[in-house]
Parts: C-alpha cells; sequence; structure tokens
C-alpha cells in the first residue's frame, strides 16, 4: 500500500462530499465504505461511484479502480504517476437517463511532479448492472471536455 492509502480513516474524505452542516464528510463515513468493502457495499449511485474512484486514485488503489470499471472498456492494469499531488474534485453536472444509465460532468485538480497544475474536465459515463445479488454501477467512459 502506498503512504496515502494508509492515511486515517477519520481524515475528511478525498471527494470533498459535505455532511448537511457543510462539514467534510470523513473517508470511513464518505468514499471509503464503498473503496474498502468492494464486495459488500456497492456506490448507490454513479456519482457516489465517481466520488470513490476519485478517492481511489488520491488513494492509489488499483485494485478498487479496476473493479469498478466496466469490463468491456477496463484496462488489462493501471500504473499511478509518481510524484502526482490531487487537488480536489468538482462535480459540476449529474443526469440519468434512465434508472441503469448515468453521466456525471466533473473536474478534478491536480499538481504533477513538476509542479505544474492540471485540470481533468470530463464527462463520465456510468453503467448499473447486476453482481450477484447486488446492483452495482460501473464506469464505462467518458469525454474530456
Amino acid at each position: 500500500m502506498s503512504a496515502s492509502s494508509s492515511a486515517p480513516a477519520l481524515a475528511p474524505c478525498p471527494c470533498g462530499r459535505l455532511d448537511r452542516k457543510g462539514l467534510s464528510l470523513p473517508y470511513v463515513q464518505c468514499c471509503g465504505r464503498y473503496v474498502d468493502d468492494f464486495a459488500g457495499t456497492p456506490a448507490p449511485d454513479a456519482e457516489s461511484l465517481m466520488r470513490s474512484r476519485y478517492t481511489a486514485f488520491v488513494r492509489e488503489r488499483a485494485d478498487y479502480l479496476l473493479a469498478t470499471w466496466h469490463r468491456t472498456t477496463r484496462p488489462g492494469s493501471l500504473d499511478f504517476e509518481p510524484g502526482v499531488k490531487w487537488l480536489g474534485l468538482d462535480v459540476r453536472a449529474r443526469s440519468a437517463s434512465d434508472a441503469d444509465h448515468a453521466e456525471v460532468e466533473f473536474v478534478a485538480r491536480q499538481r504533477g511532479k513538476s509542479g505544474a497544475a492540471v485540470r481533468l474536465h470530463e464527462r463520465s459515463r456510468f453503467i448499473r448492472e447486476p453482481d450477484g445479488e447486488l446492483n452495482r454501477w460501473y464506469y464505462v467512459d467518458g469525454d474530456m471536455r
């Protein structure tokens, strides 16, 4: 495990989701329940899956990223760029075309080891499919903006 994946569970979740009082949700109450228990706790909607995937990038959890990538578009492996620091996530829009298809538009910010800041603006597509006794959302692909 990387150093980033050993961050305290009560630390604010990297995805930036807030509670009703406007306070940052702790990792364990937010994306941690999905990332750390993929088998038993699927993300309930496309936005939650997208946020948990961002958190998995921050924590360098390739296992979760690959498991939540749809089998038709999933890469064989996933490597993380050394020295990248994730700076934040902004969910711009979310929409569902039906109960099993959704899109989420977001901007994720990062700083590479060179120090240059990069904005990743994407409209991602998600699909919900049965997985045993559970219905599970998967990331399919996205269009960079």
